[in-house]
């Protein structure tokens, strides 16, 4: 008589070895020798997994005596490591798949009383586990393509990964802990102002942009929506057309035509006699006024896509509300504030908020009109001009200062305050809330 099984043994010697249970106790040969094969290469190639996480711990030694392209590289070391991380967390993932499919064997065992036995193992593998192969690409390609370099660019701001010191080959980047964030959170004067102003100025242009397009867009459509005039269509168009030009090379002509000295703006306005001869509007080049331009051209940018969004939702307001109204003694002021406007809102909430996270990362809207610029008194050591906004700064600090580590601690910090805009966003979707069970 065959041994009663023992979920206790079971789950202990599938823990001790991937597919172990499945070998021994419940007789499914062919999948617990494709749980082993799964430990016994990462057996193999345990030397090499343990080099490469020491290297992840000491990124590498100083040789200054070798060439430099034999010299520990921190940064491809760093690389190395997460990757390899990822790779354990996939292995824990799949031995943990193996014990949970051992103990649902016994469960299954302990209903029926008796192991059924299969005339094609493979067969019933791969139908049982269609799920987990069909996802299997997928999860990779986001573990790999996706989480990996987002915990590649975090942990950089614990590094001192930086000119002129600290640049692999020629020499080895080090773990600083959290010096980063204390010097750009209050340690050093110079960099905390430049945070504080960036930052403040980042949230007011989020704000602003978002505010003004979405209040632009409402009342640009509800006076087309609600005229009578037959050319409606042909404005709508008119409207439409800064929306179709990429915003690249519409900011591009608008620094042009902005220029203090030569822009066609300037010249305009002394032909016109608004402004004396070799008097100069500063636009680009005073900070407040820069400041203003941006969001005044941002404004010519981006009403034309909330025009276009509360447009598709005003035909979906249903008349009757209006006509009711109406003959209560509503005005149009009162439609608009009462009934319009907040329902206009909820439609459109969360793609305002979405606009909001985006405004705050638009790099093409301060990046191509002013490159950032004026230059204010911390630009020379910050590279924080007077209109840079986080993204903007990031920009420079990799490609201007190469000062990586900085630019990845403004990388984490936009992450954990826009983070919560994103999730909030995506919760109240619809789908969401239907997937959810």
């Amino acid at each position: 008589m065959a041994e009663k099984l023992n979920r206790k043994k079971i789950l202990i010697v599938s823990l001790l070895f991937m597919g172990l249970g499945h070998i021994i106790y419940l007789k499914e040969y062919i999948k617990g020798i494709l749980f082993a094969l799964v430990e016994i290469i990462l057996l193999i190639l345990s030397p090499k997994i343990v080099s490469v996480l020491i290297n992840l711990c000491t990124l590498g030694t100083p040789k200054p005596d070798l060439p430099i392209m034999q010299r520990d590289n921190s940064i491809f070391m760093l690389i190395d490591g997460v990757m390899m991380l990822a790779v354990l967390v996939i292995y824990a993932a799949v031995y943990g798949l193996s014990v949970r499919s051992a103990l649902k064997r016994y469960d299954e065992y302990e209903i029926t009383g008796k192991l059924a036995k299969t005339r094609n193992p493979f067969s019933e593998l791969l139908n049982k586990s269609f799920p987990v192969f069909g996802l299997a690409p997928a999860v990779l390609m986001i573990v790999f393509f996706v989480i990996v370099p987002l915990v590649f660019s975090v942990l950089v701001a614990f590094t001192n990964y930086s000119v002129p010191d600290h640049i692999p080959p020629n020499n080895t980047v080090d773990w600083v802990g959290f010096r980063n964030f204390i010097a750009m959170f209050g340690g050093q004067k110079t960099w905390t102002g430049a945070l504080g102003r960036v930052a403040l100025w980042t949230l007011v242009w989020g704000a602003l942009a978002t505010g003004t397009c979405y209040l632009g867009g409402t009342l640009l459509a509800v006076v087309l929506h609600e005229s009578k005039i037959k050319l409606v269509p042909f404005f709508r168009t008119i409207f439409i057309l800064p929306y179709a030009v990429p915003a690249v090379v519409s900011m591009l002509v608008w620094q042009n035509l902005l220029n203090g000295s030569f822009g066609i703006v300037n010249q305009t306005l002394i032909a016109l006699h608004i402004i004396k001869s070799g008097v100069v509007i500063p636009w680009l080049s005073d900070q407040w006024l820069a400041k203003f331009t941006c969001v005044l051209v941002n404004f010519w940018a981006g009403v034309p896509y909330f025009m276009l969004l509360v447009t598709g939702t005003l035909t979906a307001i249903p008349k009757d509300i209006f006509e009711a109204s109406s003959i209560d003694g509503a005005n149009k002021f009162q439609l608009f504030t009462k009934i319009t406007l907040p329902l206009v809102l909820y439609q459109t909430m969360p793609l305002i908020i979405m606009s909001f996270t985006f405004n705050i990362n638009n790099f093409g809207a301060i990046f191509f009109l002013t490159g950032g610029r004026p230059i204010v008194a911390d630009s020379t050591t910050t590279s924080a001009a007077g209109t840079d906004i986080l993204v903007t700064w990031i920009y420079k600090l990799t490609i201007t200062l190469m000062d990586y580590k900085y630019a990845s601690v403004l990388a984490v910090m936009i992450f954990v305050v826009l983070a919560p805009f994103a999730i909030f966003n995506f919760r109240r979707t619809k789908s969401f809330k239907e997937g959810r069970v």
